[in-house]
């Protein structure tokens, strides 16, 4: 009989060790639940702010945004325009959305030629995505053009360098337009482009 209560002792601590154990079993899984959680919202958090910022994807390439600063001199060959909508130092906004920032921006119109602008599919040199409706290559930067207007879906070389991998690359003519072409300076997100290379008449409106 004097066993008894040591045995009822042993067994209460036996129920006693075990339940902490369990609690602290209960405890670190918790933890490590809330660990993961709070990693999981982390990666979610940062994957919906990318989006927002509207940061381009790897496939989206980004040759769109690619123009040069400044577009150097217009071509060999090409014809003034004698008497353009928009004279040379004519203040005008741009409502072509060619590249990012560019619609509504305020520009100087430092050219205005007669030709054919074009649009283009073509596939750049420098290994990148195919670029589709490029706006805009004129005839006198399309190898071997002449002088007659290029049907849509004629295959054309490019010489112009107005983005990387242009230059040399081979396409086609998506369509065209024989409009007033003109050469701009303007200002988009705190960066001045100068010689930009083209915007056609429609694309601009008086600046008032």
């Amino acid at each position: 009989m004097r066993r008894l209560p040591l045995t009822l002792a042993g067994l209460a601590i036996l129920v006693t060790a075990t339940a902490c154990s369990a609690g602290s079993d209960s405890a670190d899984q918790s933890a490590h639940e809330g660990h993961e959680t709070s990693a999981t919202s982390s990666a979610t958090s940062q994957a919906t702010s990318s989006s927002a910022s509207g940061t381009p994807s790897a496939s989206q390439g980004g040759h769109e945004h690619m123009h040069a600063m400044d577009g150097g001199p217009a071509p060999e060959g090409i014809t003034a325009a004698e008497k353009p909508t928009y004279p040379v130092g004519t203040q005008v906004t741009l409502t072509a959305d060619h590249m990012e920032g560019m619609k509504g921006a305020p520009a100087t119109v430092v050219g205005a030629y007669k030709t054919v602008a074009y649009a283009v599919n073509y596939t750049p040199t420098d290994g990148g995505p195919e670029v589709t409706n490029h706006k805009w290559v004129v005839q006198e930067e399309l190898q071997g053009a002449g002088s007659e207007r290029l049907a849509d879906g004629t295959e054309v070389t490019i010489e112009a360098d107005h983005m990387p991998g242009m230059k040399g690359a081979t396409g086609t003519v998506a369509s065209s337009t024989t409009q007033t072409v003109y050469m701009v300076d303007y200002e988009a997100d705190g960066m001045t482009m100068t010689n930009h290379k083209w915007v056609v008449e429609k694309e601009m409106k008086p600046r008032g």
